[in-house]
């Protein structure tokens, strides 16, 4: 099982709450720990990375031993972030339309890249398979209420999809799908879900819910490995 904490924006601009976050991943649970390079980037945004800001968060992933992960938005994110060698990548739903020909490029460093598809409604998988690239179901709403949760995979280990990424209130349906065989699970991770600067603070889990369904995931797996 994978748990990928998904700050995102979730620090507000204020990278020492950057670092609180990565802390905090840590001590609940988490695997990896995920930012966001593109969306509402850039001079006087929220979300102001840039690469000093890149090796700070990497050192502190480092000392905090917690993978660190970026979500590859924009083509221009991609040269930045390839001198950090990270192991992975991500790509988000809404990259997978705008920019397939950067998924592509992702996809030939032949690093492990998990790739949302919340946005793909058209026949078939958007690329071929390979052996790095690993699908996330997931719904592109903010947040996703229960009953668009239809088309879940009733079992993932009989799908295209290794895992799910969440943005629905609370922890039930992450849990689900890992019920349903689902090894990677990414939800966003906030220390207050009644901020008001990104909305997705509400959809996201506090370190309390995150490392409850840390616990209760793992033990699900463990069952289902067992053959229960």
């Amino acid at each position: 099982m994978l748990f990928i904490a998904e700050v995102g924006m979730n620090h507000n601009g204020n990278f020492a709450v950057a670092y609180e976050l990565i802390r905090q991943a840590k001590q609940v649970g988490a695997d990896i720990v995920k930012f966001q390079l593109g969306w509402r980037w850039g001079p006087g945004e929220i979300n102001q990375i840039t690469p000093e800001v890149i090796t700070d968060l990497k050192r502190w992933a480092d000392f905090f031993e917690i993978e660190l992960m970026f979500s590859i938005i924009v083509p221009e994110a991609f040269p930045m972030l390839e001198p950090f060698n990270l192991p992975r990548y991500k790509v988000a739903s809404r990259t997978v339309l705008d920019h397939p020909d950067l998924v592509r490029k992702i996809l030939a460093t032949g690093k492990e890249t998990f790739v949302s598809l919340g946005f793909w409604d058209q026949d078939g998988l958007p690329f071929p398979p390979a052996a790095n690239l690993r699908y996330l179901w997931c719904v592109s709403k903010y947040p996703t209420p229960p009953w668009e949760l239809k088309g879940m995979p009733k079992n993932f280990t009989n799908s295209p999809y290794v895992g799910y990424s969440d943005h629905t209130l609370g922890i039930e349906c992450p849990l689900l799908a890992v019920s349903r065989g689902a090894r990677v699970i990414e939800k966003h991770f906030t220390l207050d879900k009644s901020d008001t600067h990104i909305r997705d603070h509400a959809l996201s889990a506090t370190p309390e819910e995150f490392a409850r369904m840390v616990n209760l995931g793992r033990g699900i797996a463990r069952y289902l490995g067992a053959g229960a």
